[in-house]
């Protein structure tokens, strides 16, 4: 069999049903060997190209020329004859909405209607969401088992989808009964007898949406999108049209209710299934935020979107000619692991969880991504902190089937409501933590470890090994990894420098730096064994490319731990390398018992003391293409960069010491910065960070140390003078004015525009 353009179709790919089968029960897994094997792929029974890795569905996202969405409301399946005469009857007239539009239409509209999505105006809805959820959660507390699907997750984001739409009390009911039909109609594959029950249902549905738009006209004074909408109407009538608010009063409902419904669904029946994980948060609410991040990524309610190209293009290694339809999965490329460490680990503490792609990316990410989150967050809260003896019934899960939207149609749980903790202590009902609208903290997701060793490796230099407090394993890591360290009020990073076969234990070599800010001291004089502290990660900068021929490896006092993590491995790969590790003294070297026993033929030791410094001139002049891995203090390394400048791909190192990033507004200037994938123009004001300016306008951009230390917060330049004061980029990579780090590097004068 072959595919459009002449490919061969693989088995795999024949057999591909998006509609039954392993796809339903998780798309996630369904797709594993596209992931690993065939990641763009043609698939006969759907007639659309499938995309399954992390970057190419980012891509797609993010080019709305080339791959338009004008096709994500089409129905995948061709309607009968029937439901077509059935839906005429009703003047069915769905148009196109910010989901399905083209620019520059799109983000005229866009803009126009963005107002009721800010953090400040969503703000609002907090206290209504909490209230629903009591309300929900006292009339089950007792009864000891319920469907929480049928009893409150399906209910409670529907009333909020309203209350936000401004929908009038009195037409909710009405509106509930025809939300799922959209649904089914756009995304499933009903029969040809389905079809024209469905389609009177969604007839039904658009007839009385138009009443109650008419009704909500009379009166558009007062809260509500759509009440909003229409008054932006009188001001902006050839952007904000009849039609457009019709189809997007609609849109709007199923878009606000169903993702969120079977969002939360699929979170709790998660965390349920995961029984340590939910523990964990009902011992520390603060875990909530990013608990709520990992599941979306996890097993996110929007499976997969749908593309039409406009022109001829590339998909990874695929050629796809002008008018291709592409099912882009982001349930899969959330599972990608060459993005996310571990991807098929429920990790609450993951420190990329926002990168996930169920919210879409660029100018058509979700709107009400935030408002998700927050009744995302209020469900799990009310819950672990009300039942936290809650547990799963067993039950076979069922799915509407559909390309798209997935979440369980029922959800059984049980529990003893002679364990309700609020009977012995009526107060917690009080107990409310609040949480900040937008994505979550990074200082929320921090685990408690037990330090089981403390260990005296050189002058001023301890090792720390960290373990589970309950024994449980800890998140594997490789070559480079690095985690935070918080003690008291200090966080710190430092290298894993242990074996990462070792499931249940970290270690970290810290050195107590006597000029440095008082963190390594405070670990030095307070941490004992048996204590616990909290870490955050691991996370990896400084990654190992492990298919290189040679490599030297060189490091510079305390910057020995992640390179002797890379030693390890490259001699558990059996590859060439050479390790240089120089310091002051023997007696100041961490960990050199080990590295002398592990590493001894291929180790060359510089202590100063005994006149065997590091030549560098000599040492990279003499590696030729090795790839040269370093870490240690700056003086070294700014003087491998100046050595490398003609090679600087070869030269891969890690900074240890921050940038400076306290502003001064005295000094510095504001700038604005264009978006070219939302489409929005933000201003830098001189007081505030680039990261700061992009978050508060909704821009999710990752971020780890905020110190210009590690890269995770970089953006791609499009055009621009940037001012970089990172410690990632190298100097070939500034020079060529690619990319930037919004945690530190602002504009030296004018607008920067920007790859977001």
């Amino acid at each position: 069999m072959q595919g459009p353009t002449g490919c061969p179709v693989s088995h795999n790919a024949a057999a591909f049903d998006p509609f039954e089968g392993p796809y339903q029960v998780d798309p996630a897994e369904a797709l594993r060997w596209s992931r690993e094997e065939e990641p763009v792929f043609w698939s006969p029974k759907l007639g659309y190209w499938v995309v399954t890795r992390y970057d190419d569905v980012k891509e797609i996202f993010r080019d709305n020329q080339t791959f338009s969405p004008s096709i994500a409301l089409e129905k995948i399946t061709p309607p009968s004859d029937e439901a077509v005469e059935t839906l005429k009857r009703y003047d069915y007239g769905m148009n196109r909405t910010l989901v399905n539009e083209d620019e520059p239409a799109h983000m005229e509209r866009r803009r126009a209607l963005m107002h009721s999505f800010t953090l400040e105006e969503l703000e609002h809805h907090a206290p209504m969401v909490r209230r629903l959820t009591r309300e929900y959660v006292d009339r089950i507390i007792d009864k000891g088992e319920a469907d929480l699907v049928d009893e409150m997750l399906w209910e409670i984001p529907l009333t909020v989808a309203l209350h936000f739409l401004g929908v009038p009390e009195e037409d909710m009911d009405t509106l509930r009964e025809y939300s799922i039909a959209h649904t089914v109609n756009t995304w499933g594959r009903p029969s040809p007898e389905e079809q024209v029950a469905v389609a009177e249902a969604v007839g039904k549905f658009w007839q009385y949406a138009g009443k109650v738009l008419e009704k909500m006209r009379q009166n558009p004074d007062g809260h509500g999108w759509m009440k909003y909408a229409i008054r932006r109407q009188a001001e902006l009538p050839d952007v904000v049209t009849d039609s457009y608010l019709h189809s997007m009063m609609m849109a709007g409902i199923v878009a606000a209710h169903e993702t969120t419904a079977h969002a939360t669904a699929n979170m709790l029946r998660l965390l349920l299934e995961n029984r340590a994980v939910w523990e964990d948060i009902c011992e520390n609410p603060s875990l909530i935020p990013n608990a709520v991040e990992e599941c979306l990524r996890y097993s996110g309610s929007v499976a997969a979107w749908r593309r039409i190209t406009v022109n001829d293009t590339q998909v990874g290694e695929h050629f796809i000619p002008a008018g291709s339809k592409l099912l882009i999965v982001s349930a899969s490329a959330n599972h990608d692991g060459r993005h996310f460490e571990n991807p098929d680990d429920l990790d609450i503490y993951r420190d990329n969880a926002t990168d996930h792609l169920t919210f879409g990316y660029g100018a058509h990410q979700c709107m009400g991504k935030n408002l998700a989150r927050m009744e995302m967050r209020i469900f799990l809260e009310e819950f672990t902190r009300r039942l936290p003896h809650m547990a799963i019934v067993p039950q076979e899960f069922t799915f509407v089937p559909n390309t798209s939207f997935r979440g369980p149609e029922h959800l059984w749980v049980r529990w003893d409501p002679a364990r309700n903790p609020e009977r012995a202590d009526p107060s917690i009902l009080e107990r409310v933590q609040d949480f900040e609208i937008g994505a979550p903290s990074k200082h929320d997701a921090a685990r408690t470890v037990r330090v089981s060793e403390v260990v005296q490796e050189a002058d001023d230099v301890i090792r720390l090994t960290l373990e589970d407090p309950r024994g449980r394993p800890l998140p594997r890591w490789s070559p480079g990894a690095h985690i935070d360290v918080i003690v008291g009020d200090y966080t710190r990073k430092y290298s894993l420098c242990g074996d990462p076969d070792d499931t249940h234990r970290l270690q970290v070599a810290i050195l107590k730096e006597a000029e440095g800010r008082g963190g390594s001291r405070f670990i030095h004089d307070t941490v004992k064994p048996g204590m616990t502290i909290r870490m955050r990660g691991p996370k990896n900068h400084f990654r190992l490319d492990e298919g290189a021929d040679r490599y030297v490896l060189i490091a510079g006092g305390i910057g020995i731990t992640p390179i002797l993590a890379m030693a390890d491995r490259l001699k558990a790969l059996g590859k060439d390398y050479q390790l240089h590790y120089s310091g002051r003294s023997r007696s100041t070297m961490g960990l050199l018992e080990r590295i002398e026993r592990d590493h001894g033929p291929r180790l060359t030791l510089h202590p100063g003391d005994e006149g065997k410094r590091l030549d560098l001139p000599a040492l990279i002049g003499s590696c030729g293409d090795a790839q040269v891995y370093s870490c240690g203090p700056e003086r070294l390394l700014s003087a491998l960069e100046e050595l490398t400048a003609h090679c600087p791909d070869r030269l891969h190192v890690e900074h240890f010491t921050a940038t400076e990033t306290t502003l001064d507004p005295t000094r510095e200037i504001g700038f604005d910065v264009d978006l070219t994938d939302t489409e929005l123009t933000v201003h830098v004001a001189p007081d505030e960070t680039l990261l700061h300016a992009l978050r508060a306008v909704g821009v999710d951009v990752p971020s780890d140390c905020e110190e210009g230390l590690c890269g995770t917060c970089e953006v791609p330049v499009v055009e621009g003078d940037v001012d970089h004061r990172d410690k990632v980029l190298t100097g070939a990579e500034r020079a060529e004015n690619t990319r930037m780090m919004t945690c530190c590097s602002r504009s030296r004068g004018g607008k920067l525009t920007l790859r977001l």
